[in-house]
């Protein structure tokens, strides 16, 4: 029998504590971040059983769901947020875990704050109440959301019971085309196998185009793993990993960093080693891609026509009941589309290479009257690069405001909510319904695609200002 392992098993069987007969695996893990949403119910659990955290130091807590993009150092008027950002602060304060609350330096998106500091290491396993908790996948690790039961669960022991994902390995090779970002990449994919395609596998990403690819954009790809049904998406550690960690605020130093990158380099694939399932994509198919429908899965070339429902693996019903939602027909063609607002931000695409591509589009240009748009870093590190960099005078100049770090409009939960109706295009990671606000209509797309828009007014292929 082969010994052979794949990426995945060497870090999950790293980590088993305990097997379960015909049960769940009992999973150590190595880091625990926390947000104000989705964390207040389980320290409540922990209180009424008097149940210490076991293990302090390996949680993080940062603000970022529930939380306003405009004027953070003032009280916060929504009298919810308000209270769960008190509630963090106070169980953060209580059980001695470190806490980033609004205004803090290091504040930002819990998936963005993670890896910038050097808190998100390759071979770990990492657990967060959040389904894109798949992003710290990029560095070689073990990453998934959890719900609030499970989060208790780990504040109290440091374990989850977790069943084992069967695996999946999608590899795309060749090379990709003008215009063509690591977004465009995975929504492809997700395009190619549909929204529940991955159902019940961990994914690993391999092939020149993962490899050619820079960490921020990793991530992005491992963060909407979960977009077609994935537990997560890893991509094997390798020299751009280590670079990108090598002197981050909190990564190893040292003696410690040179002990641990001998194992790091441990962690791929073996040669040999097998997968439930193995797909291959080729980089040339791939175009700057958006979304028409209500999943990830919904979506095309940005110059391709809406498909025919026969066309569609969903069933024609639900498919016509989501292009209903969307005011869109079979066989429209998307260039042209009327965008009412446009949203640059989220875990998927909220870093600086972001900034960097959505201002390569609008410099010199001025934005459309017809659109508002929220610009928003993952974090204040994220803003700082933009200042630094001449990034917010090319913004301010083309007529665009940058607003402070958050979640922002990619889910309904705070201030920026897209009115019933609007079209925006989102470089989110989410298009159901109602997700940006009740009766909201979301486009997915990459930041070119959100820059073309947002300078146009319409649906644009960004290759046209390349």
């Amino acid at each position: 029998m082969s010994t052979a392992k794949t990426l995945f098993d060497k870090v999950w069987d790293a980590h088993v504590v305990r097997q379960v007969n015909d049960g769940p695996d009992v999973l150590f893990i190595d880091r625990h971040f926390i947000h104000e949403v989705t964390s207040p119910v389980a320290f409540l659990g922990l209180e009424s059983r008097d149940v210490p955290v076991l293990f302090s130091g390996r949680t993080f807590a940062t603000a970022d769901h529930n939380t306003p993009t405009l004027n953070q150092h003032l009280p916060v008027a929504d009298p919810l947020s308000a209270n769960q950002l008190d509630a963090l602060e106070r169980n953060a304060a209580k059980y001695g875990i470190s806490h980033w609350g609004l205004g803090h330096i290091k504040n930002g998106i819990v998936h963005v704050v993670g890896p910038e500091n050097g808190i998100t290491l390759p071979g770990m396993t990492i657990v967060c109440g959040d389904s894109h908790t798949s992003t710290h996948g990029a560095f070689g690790a073990i990453a998934f959301g959890i719900g609030t039961s499970e989060v208790e669960m780990v504040l109290a022991t440091q374990c989850i019971m977790q069943p084992k994902p069967k695996k999946m390995r999608i590899t795309v090779n060749g090379t990709l085309g003008k215009g063509v970002l690591p977004k465009d990449v995975i929504l492809y994919i997700i395009s190619q196998i549909s929204a529940s395609g991955a159902t019940g596998y961990f994914v690993e990403y391999a092939g020149d185009v993962f490899e050619n690819m820079s960490m921020e954009g990793r991530m992005t790809v491992c963060n909407m793993s979960i977009e077609m049904g994935a537990r997560g998406g890893m991509i094997a550690p390798d020299e751009k990993t280590l670079n990108y960690l090598n002197g981050r605020d909190l990564a190893p130093k040292g003696e410690q960093w040179d002990k641990l990158v001998p194992y790091w380099q441990t962690l791929k694939t073996d040669e040999g080693a097998t997968f439930d399932v193995d797909l291959t994509f080729d980089a040339a198919n791939i175009e700057p891609q958006i979304t028409y429908g209500t999943n990830p899965g919904m979506g095309t070339g940005v110059t391709h026509q809406i498909p025919m429902a026969g066309a569609v693996k969903d069933g024609a019903a639900s498919y016509k009941k989501s292009l209903q939602y969307m005011g869109f027909a079979e066989n429209e063609s998307m260039i042209g589309k009327p965008v009412d607002f446009v949203f640059l931000g989220s875990c998927t695409n909220g870093r600086i290479e972001d900034f960097r591509a959505f201002a390569s589009v609008v410099k010199g240009r001025q934005k459309a009257d017809n659109v508002t748009a929220w610009l928003v870093p993952g974090s204040h590190i994220v803003e700082q690069q933009i200042k630094d960099e001449g990034i917010l005078d090319i913004l301010t100049s083309a007529g665009f405001q940058l607003r402070q770090p958050g979640c922002s409009a990619c889910l309904a939960m705070n201030d920026d909510k897209v009115p019933a109706g609007k079209y925006a295009v989102s470089t989110s990671n989410r298009n159901f319904e109602g997700r940006q606000g009740p009766g909201a209509r979301t486009l997915l797309a990459s930041p070119l695609v959100a820059a073309a828009a947002a300078v146009t007014g319409v649906v644009t292929d960004p290759r046209e200002f390349l």
